[in-house]
């Protein structure tokens, strides 16, 4: 499928992520999360505390990327907590035996705290688990696939992709993820108008496009692309010790990967467009177009993060 996109002038700092029923925006001073309930629109803003402000060295070049990944996470999770607290509660399913006991044994901010940093630590196991041993594993139980390291290490990667794109694509059959992914939408729309310098409206926001190339979906498969890259210095044939290494290796592969990430938002060129590419067309699974009540949350959430010094959120 051509990608459309249009170029922009202007590359805004400002990102977002997609909740229950609302969007997340984060500026270069703040953040808001705006949610959709049966009473209208609900806000929450606070200001934003960077752990480099506190230890510089996590804002140096290819350090920042586990830094930026684990604070995206930590903020992320408590958004998406706070957005699922606002759904009625009779629409609110049972919590899990995990969040369960912690309630039980903790007081609620406590326990909230230990529910967010849980989930945290549980998402980042399922991710080691899925793209570092899965493939290690599997491949390593097929005896065609160890006739070299190159054979080996690209086949690895092969599998990474497949288990990416098989996820994204499976969880698209829920319901609730189905709505998630037009706000999703709804957010990359908002944010290119803004770029575009058009007034921020349901009319203008409407026809953008909604594969936008600083997606936090393309720095994942560029994690599983610049993985197999960093992985071929491995030169191991046992399967344990292959995972240990690739393990061990994880943070460079972050590392790199939020760089190139961030050298394609910053440029407009045929290299920089080839290599988000890919992202943009995974961004076809994990985007749906929103509807008017969607974007409205999109663009009051944007606003609300939108620096008083105009220029202040360049990229």
């Amino acid at each position: 499928m051509p990608d459309n996109t249009p170029s922009c002038a202007f590359r805004t700092s400002i990102g977002g992520q997609a909740l229950i029923e609302g969007i997340l925006m984060r500026g270069p001073k703040k953040q808001a999360i705006v949610c959709r309930t049966a009473d209208g629109l609900v806000e929450k803003t606070e200001e934003l505390k960077f752990v480099k402000d506190r230890y510089p060295i996590l804002g140096w070049p290819f350090i920042r990327g586990c830094a930026t990944f684990l604070d995206s996470m930590v903020k992320g999770m408590q958004a998406l907590t706070w957005s699922a607290e606002q759904v009625p509660m009779e629409e609110q399913g049972e919590p899990d035996p995990i969040d369960r006991w912690i309630t039980e044994h903790f007081s609620e901010e406590k326990a909230q705290k230990l529910i967010i940093g849980t989930a945290v630590v549980l998402g980042i196991a399922l991710a080691v688990f899925l793209f570092i041993f899965l493939p290690a594993l599997v491949v390593g139980l097929i005896p065609a696939l160890k006739t070299s390291y190159l054979v080996r290490n690209l086949s690895e990667g092969l599998v990474r992709v497949v288990i990416l794109l098989a996820y994204m694509k499976l969880v698209t059959y829920a319901k609730d993820v189905k709505r998630l992914f037009s706000y999703h939408g709804a957010e990359h729309k908002t944010i290119f108008c803004y770029e575009h310098g058009k007034p921020l409206t349901v009319e203008n926001v409407r026809p953008e496009s909604r594969f936008h190339p600083r997606c936090g979906t393309s720095f994942l498969l560029v994690v599983v692309v610049v993985s197999i890259l960093v992985n071929a210095v491995v030169r191991l044939d046992n399967t344990l010790a292959r995972m240990g290494c690739h393990l061990l290796l994880l943070p460079v592969v972050v590392g790199i990967s939020y760089e190139i990430n961030r050298w394609c938002g910053a440029h407009d060129n045929w290299l920089s467009a080839a290599l988000s590419a890919p992202g943009k067309w995974l961004q076809h699974i994990t985007t749906s177009e929103p509807d008017d009540s969607m974007i409205e949350c999109a663009i009051r959430a944007l606003e609300l993060v939108i620096p008083e010094e105009k220029g202040t959120d360049a990229w």
